[in-house]
């Protein structure tokens, strides 16, 4: 970058914050929300959860290790994203490093987000407008650059499935093994598929919509994913399916939220939601507390599952649920991130109790 061009964050509110653009030259909009983690911004903008959504970063600063290569290992997988493509509509940071350092890096965040046309903005005091979210709400906005019209009103993502959007539109095999997982994919983060396959696991990923109780498993998994759980009613019905086969099913994040429905229970929007590398997650029933990755805007109302499921986690910041379990059947789901990358990887092991039980 050498020439700077003005640029604007505009709010719903009517708030309007100036600073500059870098990335591609032109607007977005979408619903505004903020992350804390300190590190990992190339995987925060390929996490399919992201979708929709203009990511602000409350860390001051971005981009200092720049971007690592693209490609895919022989299992198709992603090496070092967690999909294919960046997913954010935008980005929102304070401090923008143009000269970066790291033995992995290939490229500037400048230069990969103009190849995948996403506009940036940096100069922005992103803690003032994380506290402006976290008083009222995560909430529609745009980035505007200099010299470009565009105004409110501006489509709301939260009304548009957005798991439809990110979710594979193919039945697709990873890895090889004696036991078989199906993976329900609602925007499936890559280093989900890295764990299976690192464990000697043979996955079959397949579309949200898809009807998985036509093939054989041994077990079910059901992955994150972004927006409103209530657009996948097709999935929760297919999961009340799987239940009555009594096979193990673990879910992580949008799949604790479409596990807890089929459970009876609801979902709720969170005020702004919880995005960070350090939410403290309680194991219910015990002492112990893990801090956790998360990336979720809605949460589980666990006070009306079914009689033969009890909360399994509870958020330690704001009394949230965390995760379900039925009291006698091998079906189980996580808020959180456990394979999280980046992040804390403290709670792998519930990957490694999920195969146990296959």
């Amino acid at each position: 970058m050498t020439e700077k061009k003005k640029a604007q964050i505009r709010l719903a509110d009517g708030t309007v914050l100036e600073g500059w653009s870098f990335g591609y030259d032109g607007p977005c909009d979408g619903e505004v929300v903020f992350s804390t983690a300190m590190v990992g911004y190339p995987e925060s903008l390929t996490d399919p959860s992201y979708s929709g959504q203009i990511l602000c970063v409350t860390y001051p600063l971005i981009g200092n290790y720049g971007v690592p290569e693209e490609g895919a290992d022989e299992n198709g997988i992603s090496i070092n994203f967690e999909s294919e493509k960046i997913w954010v509509r935008g980005l929102i940071i304070s401090d923008y490093s143009e000269n970066f350092s790291h033995w992995n890096a290939v490229k500037s965040l400048d230069s990969w987000l103009k190849e995948q046309k996403i506009p940036g903005i940096y100069g922005i005091d992103t803690r003032e407008l994380t506290k402006i979210l976290r008083e009222k709400g995560s909430m529609l906005g745009m980035i505007v650059p200099e010299g470009v019209e565009k105004d409110f009103p501006v489509a709301d993502p939260n009304l548009e499935n957005q798991i439809a959007i990110v979710s594979t539109d193919r039945v697709i095999e990873y890895g090889s093994g004696e036991k078989t997982v199906v993976l329900v994919d609602c925007g499936v983060k890559h280093n989900i598929l890295r764990c299976f396959v690192e464990r000697g696991v043979r996955v079959v990923r397949v579309p949200w919509d898809y009807d998985f109780n036509t093939l054989e498993y041994d077990g079910l998994f059901i992955s994150n994913g972004p927006g409103n759980p209530a657009f996948c009613n097709v999935t929760v019905a297919n999961i009340r399916k799987a239940m009555k086969a009594g096979k193990p099913i673990f879910g992580i994040c949008m799949g604790n939220q479409l596990l807890s429905m089929a459970a009876g229970a609801s979902t709720f929007k969170l005020k702004y939601g919880h995005r960070s590398h350090n939410q403290p997650a309680r194991m219910i029933g015990t002492g112990r507390c893990f801090i956790t990755s998360q990336n979720h805007g809605f949460a589980v109302d666990d006070t009306r599952l079914g009689k033969d499921w009890e909360p399994w986690f509870v958020n330690m910041n704001d009394g949230t649920n965390e995760g379900i379990r039925h009291k006698s059947l091998p079906f189980r789901s996580v808020q959180f991130h456990p394979e999280a990358s980046s992040g804390p990887t403290d709670t792998q092991f519930l990957f490694d109790e999920f195969i146990s039980m296959l």
